[in-house]
């Protein structure tokens, strides 16, 4: 029976179930394999048995200094020659060895950088931005005239024309931007996204500061429903052009329905606005290739009325809870960094 979707064939069951797990993932289902010749179940071949499996696994994750080779990091080769060294007269191929370590539970050989944060009273700046995006402030559900918005700029977007025109795909062969470029000036996109409504309000300037942060208040102030609004909550981050109690009272005094929140230092990833910067990079700004100011400058004019036409939410999952569960986690290092 065929899968057309997949371009697979269904097995039977006592086929498709045999080896307890497929090689073509979970996506495909539980009977769907490929008609590969490889055996799902490789890793765990009597051919190398746990202590073998172990050896391997202890390999990939000694630090380089412990492996005495001039080497920043291991590769899947360098891990396959260094196994067949250590399990003589096996043969071990590339696809066992890389099963073997796909396939283990915990991965110390892979790394991400992270940085801990430092604000002391982290829990206490981040629990209210996290309640305002479940739909509470200081424990009373928000009224159906309070909105949210998330607000915070994306500096020194290049325009960078192109030495030379881009080659077009052809057979066997991607298309190709060229490497050296002229720059064409910069400038900082300033964005509010409201948080509920999935609707984005940006503006260019040629730099930031409180000036042009007004600037965007002011165009949000003036359109609807934000015009007739009970409470405005403005979530920024720690950039000088918002920045500590002075920006608060300033805000309050443009307007007294804002309440402007500060997330914690260090802790940008909490303002939503951020997503919409990174989809924008992605989108509309990558491969950069503009020859001015105004072709960037229109660029984000476009994709945010064609993000407004179907706006839709950012589906935020991370509660107070989980951040409170988060740091139980991580006190160890989070009172390390905070005492930094």
């Amino acid at each position: 029976m065929s899968n057309r979707a997949y371009g697979t064939k269904t097995l039977p069951m006592q086929w498709g179930c045999r080896f307890g797990k497929c090689n073509v993932g979970e996506v495909a289902g539980p009977l769907a394999i490929s008609l590969s010749k490889t055996i799902p179940g490789a890793a765990a071949s009597p051919l190398f048995p746990p202590l073998d499996q172990a050896l391997i696994h202890a390999m990939a994750c000694e630090r380089i200094a412990e492996t005495k080779e001039p080497l920043s990091r291991q590769s899947l080769a360098d891990l396959v020659r260094r196994s067949r060294k250590t399990l003589p007269g096996k043969k071990i191929s590339r696809s066992t060895v890389w099963r073997m370590l796909h396939e283990a539970a915990i991965k110390p050989w892979q790394y991400e950088h992270w940085l801990f944060p430092k604000d002391p009273r982290f829990a206490e700046k981040a629990g209210p931005i996290l309640d305002l995006y479940a739909g509470t402030w200081e424990g009373q559900p928000l009224g159906p005239k309070d909105y949210v918005l998330s607000m915070d700029e994306k500096t020194s977007i290049q325009a960078r024309g192109r030495s030379h025109e881009e080659m077009p795909p052809e057979p066997d062969q991607t298309r190709r931007i060229e490497a050296e470029y002229e720059r064409n000036g910069a400038l900082q996109y300033l964005a509010a996204w409201d948080v509920y409504r999935g609707m984005i309000m940006g503006r260019c300037e040629k730099k930031t500061g409180i000036k042009p942060f007004g600037l965007l208040v002011d165009q949000v102030l003036e359109q609807e429903p934000y015009e007739k609004a009970t409470r405005l909550f403005f979530i920024v981050d720690n950039g000088s052009s918002h920045r500590g109690k002075a920006s608060v009272e300033r805000m309050h005094g443009r307007d007294k329905r804002i309440v402007l929140v500060h997330t914690p230092i260090h802790a940008s990833w909490l303002n939503q606005v951020e997503i919409y910067f990174s989809i924008i990079q992605r989108k509309a700004l990558t491969p950069n290739d503009f020859a001015t100011l105004e072709a960037v400058r229109v660029r984000l004019a476009l994709y945010e009325e064609l993000s407004n036409r179907k706006p839709r939410p950012f589906a935020w999952k991370f509660t107070r809870q989980d951040m409170l569960d988060w740091l139980k986690r991580a006190s160890p290092h989070f009172l390390a960094a905070s005492a930094a």
